[in-house]
């Protein structure tokens, strides 16, 4: 089984382009928030989503820095070269996202 699910904040806004078949995509990076550590402090861990489609949209129109969401998707790896170095990317690919708070 392959599934996320998260609870975090918009670091930046949404990037919005148009993908290779011609959808729109956006995509965020969530900040997660770990528990604190035994001196009390907080951490955090930084998620790149991706969202296709109708999800690009609602993430267009919809979402902004600070924002908090929840997320639902799935992990996706892939790597790329970046001159001698191989860089290797983690994003989850958004299924749905809803707001937690009004």
């Amino acid at each position: 089984m392959n599934k996320f699910i998260g609870i975090g904040r918009l670091t930046k806004e949404p990037n919005i382009s148009i993908g290779q078949t011609g959808s729109k995509v956006a995509r965020y990076t969530l900040a997660i928030d770990r528990p604190k550590d035994k001196n009390g402090n907080q951490s955090a861990d930084f998620i790149s989503c991706v969202a296709f489609r109708g999800g690009a949209d609602f993430a267009e129109q919809y979402l902004h820095k600070g924002t908090k969401i929840a997320v639902e998707g799935e992990v996706h790896t892939g790597s790329y070269q970046k001159g001698d170095q191989t860089i290797y990317t983690t994003d989850i690919w958004v299924w749905r996202h809803e707001f937690v708070e009004s």
